[in-house]
């Protein structure tokens, strides 16, 4: 018996949590202002990083407008709108100069305005989910019966799908953007009920080619370096897994931050209180500094508040009694676990440098709007969950 046929109230919790983040974000951000660059002091990261969850909060109200099954109905449309954006970075990489796509940190992923700078693969993170979602739905509508000829006809359409965006990642190259976009694949796949032999099959698939990839790198090296990685793309993994014997080039990163976080320990420095230089202190290296300043009750604050969102939005999917929605609210957490891990991983040292940000914490203008889209989407699939007397 339906207890309430009206739509439930927004998630306060959620919105909650996105609020201490925000709090915690301005905070790391302008404890990393006055070791920044000369030419970057001026400009007031912190106030601007607010900013962007004020126009984050008009997305997620904007998400919530709109109800999430008619995402379903658009999501083709969406799917190349995001399309045309990456080609057109193709274009300017490969083909032909175009206006306003530029070059950062040898990919060009950028559609810079003057004003701001868009990168489109961020959008194309929510678009995947919200195509692959409706495959994965619609599919298992037409085929209710979970035979190995079905899965594999569904991978089959999930892999169609996700080829074509993961194509022009690599070619601009974006090798921690893809790695985001695999692991919404793969989380996709996982909550779409596939049989297990299967995705073991393609877990097995997945280490041989990366244990080719090795073999090439050995033993033909030109051919490795031409065809499938650039070199500033394996200067990192130099930097990686020798950090002090390359600490005057590509391990200059790791080890500042490793400094960073070893030398804060348990209550850190203070704020505004560092000793080690942290290059991209208020971006990709957020967690260092915050490593250094608080230590480790700042860090496992951060870590805490993940755990926490993540935790929710992981309630959130499983209450919905729409398996679209449901998948909807799994893409997102794979999403934002996957960068969380990547991010974190990598000012350790135990995953190889990739660019990507803290979500929700690191300055990005583009990467905080996706975000907060994401936690859009959940909330909107939240507040269509109706109530049922005895769930």
């Amino acid at each position: 018996m339906n207890k309430d046929n009206t739509p439930q109230k927004i998630d306060y919790t959620l919105l909650f949590i996105l609020f201490l983040m925000a709090i915690v974000s301005a905070i790391a951000i302008q404890s990393a202002q006055p070791f920044l660059p000369e030419k970057l002091k001026n400009i007031n990261f912190a106030a601007q990083q607010l900013q962007w969850y004020v126009i984050g909060i008009v997305a997620i109200i904007g998400t919530m407008v709109i109800d999430f099954d008619r995402f379903k109905m658009i999501s083709w449309y969406l799917y190349g709108f995001g399309m045309v954006l990456l080609f057109g970075l193709f274009v300017e990489k490969y083909i032909v100069d175009i206006p306003f796509a530029s070059k950062v940190k040898g990919a060009t992923s950028w559609y810079n305005f003057g004003f701001a700078s868009f990168q489109p693969s961020e959008l194309m993170k929510i678009i995947i989910i919200i195509v692959l979602s409706k495959i994965i739905a619609d599919h298992r509508e037409n085929y209710p019966i979970n035979t190995v000829k079905d899965d594999l006809l569904l991978i089959g359409k999930i892999l169609l799908a996700s080829a074509p965006p993961i194509g022009f990642l690599v070619l601009q190259p974006d090798m921690g953007m893809t790695m985001v976009f695999m692991s919404i694949i793969a989380t996709m796949i996982l909550v779409a009920g596939i049989k297990w032999r299967i995705i073991f099959a393609g877990v097995f698939s997945a280490v041989f080619v990366i244990s080719l990839g090795v073999f090439l790198y050995f033993n033909f090296p030109d051919f490795f370096f031409k065809y499938i990685i650039e070199d500033y793309q394996m200067s990192r993994f130099y930097g990686w897994l020798a950090p002090f014997a390359t600490a005057s080039n590509e391990g200059h990163q790791l080890v500042r931050s490793l400094l960073a976080i070893g030398s804060g320990q348990l209550h850190g420095k203070g704020f505004q209180e560092s000793e080690v230089s942290i290059p991209e202190g208020h971006t990709d290296f957020i967690f260092a500094v915050v490593a250094e300043q608080f230590g480790f009750i700042g860090t496992s604050i951060i870590i805490s508040l993940f755990f926490l969102l993540i935790y929710r939005m992981i309630h959130i999917a499983l209450e919905s009694h729409d398996p679209y929605g449901s998948y909807l609210c799994a893409g997102v957490i794979g999403m934002i676990t996957f960068q969380v891990f990547q991010n974190v991983g990598m000012t350790v040292g135990i995953l190889p440098i990739t660019g990507l940000p803290l979500p929700f914490i690191s300055y990005g203008g583009s990467s905080l709007a996706t975000y907060m889209i994401a936690i859009g989407i959940v909330l909107n699939v939240r507040s269509r969950t109706k109530k049922f007397m005895f769930d």
